[in-house]
């Protein structure tokens, strides 16, 4: 991303004249009026921006941002993007996809872009359920989901998309909710500062083929009790005045337990900046339901190599080395043959 300074900007810079067709009450029109909010804030140009897309409601966010964009092929997103992110690193690129589209079909370019570094934002729309086709179960689809494509009952284990991005090597992973837009843009503005692959996963209401299938946790009447706030360097804790946390056993497995009966020095602290995916890893296995008290914000952010300052360095050290390059010559190389 340029560093150069760039004109002052407002929301409406970043909003297009296209009409927003999403269900009425859909999660998505949080998202995007977060993102639309947020981009003036980040010192960035909407003539050097880029939201890539593949398929699935959530697919249509770069129709509605002023910027560079591409409605891509279903799954190919990241792939689109890193060809993007490489080629011009210069750019401020963006991904937007879906449970199903990210972690379905796209599960392999998905896994592929985050152990590479690729200097993305990756926002993943998860509402556990395929949408746009109508309501059949999706990768985040929990054991026995009735949908129109498992009448019976989904016998399939679902994904934890914080537990793929980490065992993916990500070096940036963090978790939102679309009904609290403030967090949603914290989360946002860390992932954008983070130099190579952010993923964040954003917990996000499908009012029409699987409403309140996250109220349990984000519904405003609950969070206290049920969202757990990681921030860097503090212990981890939640409930009615902080009164619940998380402990860390001798079988290294996360528990919660109540402060006055631990003490508060046996509290977890959290430290998103651990080389190790350890903590990060139990932390996203934390809650295994929509019913127990889940953690959100950042859970890792970690430096590592990143993928097109690599390639780059790669090419002039080639060039270096080797001399201009000759197509000519290449194509004529070793390996060619005459047919006929």
């Amino acid at each position: 991303m340029s560093t150069a300074q760039v004109a002052v900007t407002t929301k409406s810079d970043w909003t297009s004249d296209q009409e927003v067709r999403w269900c009425p009450g859909c999660g998505d029109y949080g998202i995007l009026l977060a993102v639309q909010q947020l981009m003036p804030e980040l010192g960035v140009s909407p003539e050097n921006t880029v939201f890539v897309s593949g398929i699935g409601c959530s697919s249509r966010f770069p129709y509605y941002m002023d910027t560079y964009g591409m409605h891509s092929i279903h799954g190919r997103a990241p792939a689109i993007a890193t060809g993007v992110a490489t080629a011009r690193p210069d750019l401020d690129v963006w991904v937007i996809t879906g449970d199903g589209d990210g972690l379905s079909i796209g599960g392999n370019h998905l896994i592929h872009a985050l152990r590479r570094n690729v200097n993305l934002n990756i926002l993943l729309f998860n509402n556990r359920i395929y949408g746009l086709t109508k309501g059949q179960y999706s990768p985040t689809s929990e054991v026995g989901k009735v949908t129109k494509s498992t009448p019976f009952g989904s016998i399939d284990p679902p994904f934890n998309p914080l537990s793929v991005a980490l065992g993916a090597e990500a070096s940036f992973v963090a978790r939102t909710h679309d009904l609290d837009r403030k967090h949603m843009q914290e989360t946002f503005r860390a992932a954008h500062e983070h130099r190579g692959a952010s993923f964040v996963e954003i917990y996000q209401n499908c009012n029409v083929f699987n409403d309140g299938q996250f109220d349990d946790v984000t519904k405003r009447n609950v969070r206290d009790e049920m969202m757990i706030d990681l921030v860097h360097g503090e212990p981890i804790l939640f409930g009615a005045e902080r009164r619940r946390g998380v402990v860390q056993g001798s079988d290294g497995f996360l528990r919660f337990a109540d402060v006055d009966e631990v003490g508060l020095d046996a509290i977890l602290v959290h430290d998103a900046a651990d080389e190790r995916p350890t903590l990060a890893f139990a932390l996203a296995r934390l809650s295994d339901d929509d019913h127990s008290p889940t953690p959100f914000g950042v859970f890792r952010d970690v430096d590592r190599p990143e993928y097109a300052s690599a390639v780059g360095d790669q090419v002039v050290e080639a060039s270096e080395k080797r001399g201009p390059g000759d197509l000519a010559t290449l194509l004529a190389s070793n390996g060619t043959w005459q047919v006929g």
